[in-house]
């Protein structure tokens, strides 16, 4: 069988990996991913993409770049999407991940006029998400974990928009059945959120008040997790019970 692709985009700060992990694990952990199953690309590291067909699809993890720093092996990847929609290689994307796709199709992305976006916080499914099987399990309403400063702006003509937080109007992008993208972080689980929280106040004493009022309202968050394991599952990629 084709391996799954996950396409490390960045890496967690220090601090977070020593104490919990890098963005790889965290999607292995909190999507349930077969360690056999995947095959982790390191971008920025220069690790090379194999063709489209040569993966049953791809998770894109977030990152601390910046999709509007164009970096070279950014570029790339956004080649390599098109590429992969091309042939409606399955792709799940986050944060970066959700912005680069949006930007490699033709959307706009930049920094938010409202700053950064982070915290557990609620995502409202917009009507036009009824249609879509994949979030048939989700409440109206419910919770995800972020931390953002970029965002997709404007999305690209392919692109559906399906879910919105308060701040982000575009927090879910779907392009058609193959490919949905997520600007919220569904292998965040609650006590990485906690410790990026705790990592922002340290960066920035002058916020430490608003970050801790934050950290009271963190919780994990099973439907955010939950369309992240349902595009492992649908591929075939997940951990067995005895795994």
């Amino acid at each position: 069988m084709k391996p799954l692709l996950l396409m490390q985009t960045g890496d967690a700060p220090q601090a977070i990996q020593s104490e919990l992990a890098n963005f790889d694990q965290m999607f292995l952990q909190q999507g349930n991913i077969a360690a056999d199953r995947v095959q982790i690309v390191h971008l920025p590291a220069g690790d090379p993409l194999l063709p489209p067909e040569n993966y049953c699809g791809v998770v894109i993890t977030g990152s601390p770049a910046m999709v509007t720093e164009q970096l070279p092996w950014s570029e790339q990847a956004a080649a390599w999407l098109r590429q992969a929609m091309q042939i409606r290689l399955p792709i799940f994307g986050v944060c970066y991940g959700h912005q680069l796709l949006a930007y490699a199709l033709g959307g706009e992305v930049g920094y938010h006029p409202q700053g950064m976006e982070v915290g557990t916080l609620e995502i409202e499914l917009l009507p036009a998400a009824s249609h879509d099987k994949r979030l048939m399990a989700l409440p109206p309403r419910f919770k995800a974990n972020l931390i953002h400063s970029q965002s997709v702006l404007t999305p690209p003509p392919a692109a559906e928009v399906l879910a919105r937080s308060r701040q982000d109007a575009c927090q879910i992008l779907r392009y058609g059945d193959n490919a949905l993208t997520t600007q919220f972080h569904p292998e965040f689980d609650g006590a990485a959120m906690q410790r990026y929280l705790s990592w922002l106040s340290e960066r920035e004493p002058e916020n430490q008040q608003a970050y801790q009022v934050k950290q009271q309202q963190v919780s994990n968050t099973p439907f955010s997790q939950m369309l992240l394991q349902g595009f492992v599952v649908s591929l075939g990629a997940q951990r067995s019970n005895a795994g």
